[in-house]
């Protein structure tokens, strides 16, 4: 039997899911462990053969490709974690990443202090050399100036060399010129050129970009190494690859040398998966909902696509590849409850992580946390977490919400419902960023709840927000690895227009399109053998506006005329109203190339067969306590209906339903909630 298999390395689990050649799914779940990433993802792989019936080498062996998502960047970034980091720039233009654009989070606020600097300015060597727009040379560049900045950086003793020249978009010889002698003069050093990272105009973002790449590039490409060794003395011998931010793959060669491309990684494959279920026969219009450990991630699905978006700031940097356009919110099931400033309840975003995690798990956590509230509140239970193999301690959480019950005023079965109501509330919240804020009525879209976390907490967000219609997979906890199997490998390129005209001439732009697309084609050929589809796309805008719309031009003539057609299209659709007597601006051109993989087997839907519930659990709810039936998920026949209140489960996933709830079996493999008209 062959199989492929997904990781997704979670803050308090790493889940790694399996699938066979005709279709069966297997999910094994491990602690994260985020002092090495390597060893949860190990453990996990190691748990799945045995739930399989195999060996580790057994499974390895006979596994054909193995898709990985990773949050070492985030946390690199996010802890400042990173590599000692040097920049060479253009004389003159040191300053660049500091300045960035004279706007600051607050901009009201005059004490707000200096973000700190990813690289510290007497690591940001000035180098005399400079380029014009149309990639012409204003100033050779200066040997001497080249060797005194490199002497500084053998001094500093640096790990990794950002080089960031202006106009390097435009013509990167000076700065491949730069990276050749830095390589040759401190051999190891990781160097990166912003002409490779992102080409394109705007200074700061470009800048920010190669800067936050030349950081984290040393910390993912050591993990990525050490982790594909040690999937290798396992047994394993087939790619290795790695799920990027924009939603698709590389191999582990790439993806380090991309490592900025990795920032989102994680998130990615639940929209992935969301796309798969999508074609399949879920609906267009879908809100994903993935509850994990340590946060909440959220993302909108229209008329079967996913959005991208732009210029994303992780831990306070901006970062200006493609990336799926995902919310996410420090509230999960690890969540830490506590006394907030003003003396109020408030949750998250600190998180009791994978050690010591929420009080419950015996590790010696006392904070209570979301996990903590749900298992007080009768919504878990303590004897069959992760199917039985790990024995939650109620007594632990009680306490530790009845300490922070003494310093609210209030008693704990209060505070425990505080929790819930409020964690909920939070992803409502940033729901309503994913959609409303985006002129999109969330009423008319499915919530996809998955995570371990979402099952519990989808019914009550979801009245909030007046969804009538819950989607929860079989496999919710492991569904953002199972989506990692669901993607293509993809290499993008953009390029920014620097013309006399608004507008190049139509034979120009079919030959600027024409070559991006090769280019594409050609990068991907190294990495794979098979069916390649492309995709293009424009930034372009009015004349007097200051920011770009990027457009689809798949299925478009590559001229003026279809450029223009399409952006005056996509404008309407955003903004309701286009100015057809406006001239229209070719900012930046871009292509895709896409590696078709062997779609995963589908198992035919199983047989009704009706199952009564397993027994009853007493639960609280904002009636009272209750007795609710328990169902077992995994028993659900196709078709078989429960109404709720009721409390269904799995071996790593709860769904709490709420009185007026009616959850249906689909024969996809999801149990999809109808909820009641007015909430």
């Amino acid at each position: 039997m062959r199989y492929t298999i997904g990781i997704d390395v979670g803050g308090t689990f790493t889940d790694v899911v399996g699938v066979d050649a005709e279709g069966r799914e297997y999910l094994a779940k491990a602690a994260s462990t985020p002092h090495d990433q390597s060893e949860g993802v190990l453990q996990g792989l190691v748990n799945l053969a045995t739930a399989i019936g195999l060996t580790l080498s057994e499974l390895l062996e006979t596994t054909t490709r193995i898709v990985h998502g990773t949050t070492v960047a985030t946390n690199a970034l996010l802890e400042r974690r990173g590599a000692r980091t040097a920049m060479l720039t253009t004389e003159g233009h040191r300053d660049v990443t500091a300045m960035r654009e004279g706007l600051k989070p607050a901009r009201y606020d005059l004490r707000l202090p200096q973000p700190a600097a990813l690289v510290p300015r007497q690591l940001r060597l000035p180098v005399r050399e400079r380029l014009r727009p149309d990639g012409g040379v204003e100033i050779p560049l200066d040997a001497a100036s080249l060797d005194a900045a490199i002497a500084t950086l053998r001094a500093q003793q640096v790990e990794s060399v950002a080089i960031c020249f202006l106009h390097s978009w435009a013509a990167p010889k000076h700065e491949h010129a730069a990276a050749e002698a830095v390589r040759a003069a401190l051999p190891g050093v990781f160097v990166t050129c912003s002409a490779d990272v992102l080409p394109q105009i705007k200074e700061f973002e470009r800048f920010s970009t190669t800067a936050v790449n030349a950081y984290v590039g040393p910390v993912v490409s050591r993990y990525l190494t050490r982790l594909e060794a040690r999937l290798r003395e396992a047994g394993y011998a087939q790619p290795v690859f790695v799920i990027l931010s924009h939603g698709g793959m590389a191999p582990i060669a790439e993806a380090a040398r991309l490592a900025v491309g990795t920032a989102l990684s994680g998130p990615a494959g639940g929209v992935a998966a969301a796309l798969a279920l999508s074609r399949r026969g879920l609906g267009e219009q879908l809100v994903t909902l993935d509850m994990g450990g340590t946060s909440t991630d959220i993302a909108l699905i229209q008329d079967g696509a996913a959005t991208l978006g732009r210029g994303r700031e992780v831990g306070g940097e901006r970062i200006a590849l493609d990336s799926l356009d995902i919310i996410t919110l420090g509230a999960g099931g690890g969540s830490i409850a506590h006394l907030g400033s003003g003396g109020t309840l408030e949750v998250g975003p600190q998180s009791a992580g994978a050690r010591p995690g929420p009080a419950c798990y015996g590790n010696g956590g006392t904070e209570p946390t979301v996990t903590d509230a749900n298992l007080a509140l009768g919504y878990l239970d303590a004897a069959r977490f992760l199917g039985g193999a790990r024995l939650l301690d109620t007594a632990a959480a009680e306490r530790a919400i009845a300490t922070l019950a003494a310093r609210l005023g209030i008693d704990a079965e209060a505070t425990a419902l505080g929790i819930y109501r409020l964690v909920n509330a939070r992803i409502a919240d940033g729901v309503r960023v994913a959609t409303v804020r985006r002129g999109v009525d969330p009423r008319g879209a499915t919530l996809l709840a998955f995570g371990g976390a979402a099952g519990l907490h989808a019914s009550a967000v979801a009245r909030d927000l007046g969804m009538a219609r819950i989607a929860v997979p079989l496999f919710a906890a492991g569904l953002s690895a199972w989506g990692m199997l669901q993607t293509e490998l993809r290499h993008e390129i953009a390029r920014s227009v620097v013309s006399a005209e608004a507008m190049p001439g139509d034979a120009t732009l079919a030959a600027l399109f024409d070559g991006l697309e090769g280019e594409a084609r050609t990068q991907l050929a190294q990495w794979f053998q098979g069916e390649v589809v492309a995709h293009r796309a424009a930034d372009l805008r009015y004349g007097e506006q200051v920011f770009e719309i990027t457009v689809n031009l798949d299925g478009v003539t590559p001229d003026r005329a279809g450029l223009r057609e399409a952006f005056h299209a996509r404008h309407r659709a955003l903004f309701t109203y286009d100015l057809p007597e406006e001239e229209v601006v070719l900012v930046t051109a871009r292509a895709a190339a896409s590696g078709l993989l062997p779609a995963l087997p589908l198992l035919p839907a199983g047989a009704p067969r009706p199952a009564d519930p397993i027994g009853t659990r007493r639960t609280l709810l904002e009636t009272g306590w209750a007795e609710l039936p328990v169902h077992a998920f995994d028993e659900l026949g196709t078709g078989q209906k429960v109404a709720g209140p009721a409390i269904i489960e799995s071996a790593t996933t709860t769904v709490l339903l709420l009185a007026g709830d009616v959850a249906r079996m689909d024969e996809g493999g999801w149990l999809s909630i109808e909820l009641p008209k007015g909430g």
